[in-house]
């Protein structure tokens, strides 16, 4: 059995590294500090050491350098992790044996296929396509995922919810879990109760301070029958579920017009505080087609309806790849008046706009029984507004600015229950 030594004086990041690279197989012991790390080098003899760059007690340059002047370590392969490293500093610790630099926050599958190259050994991951987002914001946890349900992600997101909460200092969490274009079998069942049972252990919420949004018949049906679950609600109303949780903190805080624009938004944490682990695998950050849109290639019409041009720019490069066919149009009105001699497989949607706004088009297309594929991207976070949106019957709602892969994978989302 291989064995890796982790540095970091991040207690929870030093304990859920250990665990998965325990689960992976492997003698994992743990530094909380530089001089501690350097006593368990020289008595556990590892056969890889991943460290962080910013060590107290004995830095990381004296840990390393005490590591070459040892004859049983001085070849042991470094893997170094650290939130932020210039240059220079890079330079400086190359010549002992550092392998591989990564940047807090770290992409976890990344971190493993180098573990693997280095100590020879397969590192098996469940490849199910999976998108987690989770993030915080007015003492809601936002849980949001796609595509499908994948036990590595969920995995990460345990440490993720703990790390949220110490960020935020959340005392007592509502969470909501989006499911997103996600159908579901009962094969699926035991990663659904994998999920589930991973946000009730790792925030503590009570069941009944989280709501399951989908429109999945098979989860919608799942859950209620499942008794350790019981509390925990499933509904397919944006606006029944952001009310419910809001509403447990008071009727002030549930009709604050202010409260309820920045509700959706992403929080900040206290200064000198991040994140460390990331939620993406390193390959989702790579502008690749997914393979449903390569099924696609060539055989779409796109409309990008935005008064942004940079907006209209982004939206072509990302899909310039696909060979599809994208028209953009700066208002709603250019949009409504080019329906009569085209169509279109997919549309973006600007909420605000000149002439005529994104809510016009909207109502134009159900006054007319016109039914198209809609994703609205807006800079307007209002409750009220998404919700406005998702009662339209639209397919998305994305928040700017807008990143590209998460275009693609919104993309892929829809269109595939098309084609």
């Amino acid at each position: 059995m291989k064995k890796i030594l982790v540095i970091d004086e991040s207690s929870l990041f030093r304990e859920y590294l250990s665990n998965k690279l325990a689960a992976k197989g492997f003698e994992v012991s743990q530094g909380s500090n530089g001089l501690d790390g350097s006593i368990k080098m020289r008595r556990e003899l590892p056969d890889l050491i991943i460290t962080d760059y910013y060590l107290t007690r004995k830095n990381s340059r004296e840990v390393l350098q005490e590591k070459k002047e040892n004859p049983n370590t001085a070849n042991t392969p470094v893997i170094m992790v650290s939130s932020k490293i210039d240059k220079e500093q890079i330079v400086e610790i190359a010549p002992y044996n550092v392998k591989k630099f990564f940047t807090k926050p770290l992409k976890i599958d990344a971190l493993l296929r180098t573990v693997s190259e280095l100590l020879g050994v397969t590192i098996e991951m469940d490849s199910t396509p999976c998108i987690i987002e989770a993030h915080y914001n007015e003492e809601i946890l936002f849980v949001e995922i796609a595509l499908g349900l994948n036990v590595d992600k969920i995995e990460l997101l345990q440490y993720k919810l703990t790390e949220l909460l110490e960020l935020y200092h959340v005392m007592t969490p509502r969470v909501l879990i989006m499911l997103s274009n996600i159908e579901l079998t009962a094969a699926d069942a035991p990663k659904l109760r994998n999920l589930i049972s991973t946000v009730l252990e790792y925030t503590k919420a009570f069941p009944r301070h989280v709501k399951v949004l989908t429109n999945d018949p098979f989860v919608k049906e799942f859950l209620p029958k499942q008794k350790d679950f019981a509390g925990v609600a499933t509904t397919n109303n944006l606006e029944s579920a952001m009310d419910e949780l809001i509403g447990m903190r008071g009727d002030a805080i549930a009709h604050d017009a202010v409260a309820g624009e920045k509700l959706l938004r992403k929080a900040r944490p206290s200064a000198g505080s991040g994140e460390a682990i990331e939620m993406r695998f390193s390959g989702e950050r790579e502008l690749r087609i997914p393979p449903e849109l390569e099924k696609m290639r060539g055989h779409c019409h796109i409309a990008v309806v935005d008064d942004d041009e940079v907006i209209q720019e982004l939206v072509k490069t990302v899909f310039s790849e696909t060979g599809w066919a994208i028209t953009s149009y700066a208002n709603g009105k250019e949009f409504v008046d080019a329906l009569d001699g085209e169509a279109f497989d997919l549309v973006f949607l600007d909420l605000v706009m000149p002439e005529m706004d994104g809510f016009a088009v909207l109502a134009h297309l159900k006054k007319h029984s016109i039914s198209l594929p809609i994703i609205v991207f807006s800079a307007l976070t209002k409750k009220e507004t998404v919700v406005k949106a998702v009662n339209f019957g639209v397919n998305s709602y994305m928040i700017k600015p807008l990143k590209p892969e998460r275009l693609l994978m919104k993309a892929a989302e829809i269109l595939k229950a098309d084609f």
